[in-house]
């Protein structure tokens, strides 16, 4: 018969990238949250010890599920870079920055606060799966708003958008003389955002 610890990473199996809630798991599983947690901790020891294994366990907004790990980085990206850039842009990157601060919102205050057109490397994110449209803006035209998605906090390393560094409202007056956008007012918020920058390269 089964252990607890095997039914558990057999339903992450099949639950693939969505993932499966902390309540439903306590269901299927027929534990307490405690004993779910106690499960989750040894799962995610028992993944980190093996070296020939290519998996993780993910906690993110109260949802488990089993990723690739980083020990296996490199080849992945192989897999899923065979047609698109190995990196974002600068570009893409301070949108995503943008969104990430000031979501929900729409391509045109990106492009205010950028003081450039932001269409090309908004696409670019979106088809990276990091931002998505959700829902429309109550003004005329009803413009796409813009988030960011669970693969964003998964793909920089954060387990919710608390974690991100805490920066000065983004401001169209933040664009500096060279057309940049002037998004730290602090020295540490800019090295954090920097660390963000050096997650995507690496």
């Amino acid at each position: 018969m089964a252990t607890k610890l095997a039914e558990l990473q057999g339903l992450l199996y099949v639950a693939g990238d969505n993932g499966i809630l902390s309540q439903d798991l306590c269901q299927m599983l027929e534990i307490e949250p405690a004993a779910l947690r106690e499960l989750a901790k040894k799962l995610t020891a028992k993944l980190a010890e093996d070296e020939d294994s290519g998996l993780q366990l993910t906690f993110l907004k109260d949802c488990y599920k089993l990723t690739t790990s980083y020990r296996v980085a490199k080849t992945v990206e192989r897999y899923f870079q065979k047609d698109i850039s190995k990196s974002l842009s600068q570009s893409a990157l301070e949108i995503l920055a943008i969104i990430a601060y000031k979501q929900p919102i729409t391509r045109v205050e990106i492009d205010d606060i950028r003081g450039v057109n932001s269409s090309g490397a908004l696409q670019t994110l979106i088809w990276r799966g990091l931002v998505e449209s959700k829902g429309k803006k109550d003004v005329a035209g009803h413009p796409n708003l813009y988030v960011t998605t669970d693969y964003f906090l998964q793909y920089f390393g954060y387990t919710s958008l608390a974690d991100l560094p805490v920066i000065e409202d983004f401001e169209a007056d933040n664009i500096d003389q060279n057309g940049q956008v002037d998004l730290f007012e602090s020295r540490g918020s800019e090295d954090q955002y920097q660390e963000m920058i050096s997650k995507e390269e690496q």
